[in-house]
């Protein structure tokens, strides 16, 4: 993952929350039922949990409400500090999707809105690294912005133009969203079984379990 990255999540850090809640209208559609969202990975994820990218630990802490256990990656220093003090019932490590410490077995592998930070070649690494890790039966749970298909890319890029949304529509061109057609074959290719369910316009709860003749 970029370090231009890492440099753009401590800049967010402060503001985060706010454009997760829908406070920053040029972000409101990508975020639209952010927490019921977070609420399904957390009923769905089986303790113990790894999570990637944590950002403020606004999923972290739904996991740990439920009563799971949670370890937390992240590679933003300014995110770690906030989400050490929201969740400190959550270990947090420095980190990323392909770069983590050598932590117990886990029975779910969890991130939201992060994914897309890799290049399609770094996302089929990490899957591997993942389908490696997991028993027969384990999960993968992301929620992400991905696109079903080149023409919707295009309109959805072009409507966020139209609206004058110039952040999203930078972002939209210039981060690693993958097609779903694209991300169904890395899981399938790593020993997953994967279904893609849509939140919102944006959206998509990726639900990867690895089969059991892995």
């Amino acid at each position: 993952m970029g370090v231009e990255f890492v440099d753009l999540f401590d800049k967010w850090a402060s503001s985060y929350d706010d454009t997760v809640s829908g406070v920053d209208p040029e972000y409101k559609e990508v975020f639209e039922g952010y927490d019921n969202m977070l609420a399904e990975v957390a009923s769905l994820a089986v303790s113990p949990v790894l999570e990637f990218g944590i950002g403020t630990a606004n999923l972290t802490q739904k996991i740990v409400a439920e009563g799971k256990m949670a370890v937390g990656i992240e590679p933003s220093r300014e995110m770690r500090k906030i989400a050490t003090v929201k969740c400190p019932e959550a270990a947090i490590y420095e980190g990323d999707f392909m770069q983590y410490p050598n932590l117990l077995p886990f029975n779910s592998i969890i991130s939201s809105f992060a994914f897309h930070h890799l290049t399609d070649t770094e996302k089929n690494k990490a899957i591997a690294g993942y389908s490696a890790m997991l028993k027969p039966g384990g999960t993968v749970l992301f929620l992400d912005t991905l696109f079903a298909s080149k023409e919707e890319k295009s309109k959805i890029i072009n409507e966020a133009k139209e609206k004058g949304f110039m952040n999203l529509y930078k972002d939209l061109n210039e981060e690693y969203y993958p097609f779903q057609d694209d991300l169904r074959y890395m899981f399938e290719q790593n020993n997953f079984d994967v279904t893609f369910k849509r939140k919102n316009k944006f959206a998509w709860l990726i639900q990867a379990t690895k089969k059991e003749n892995g």
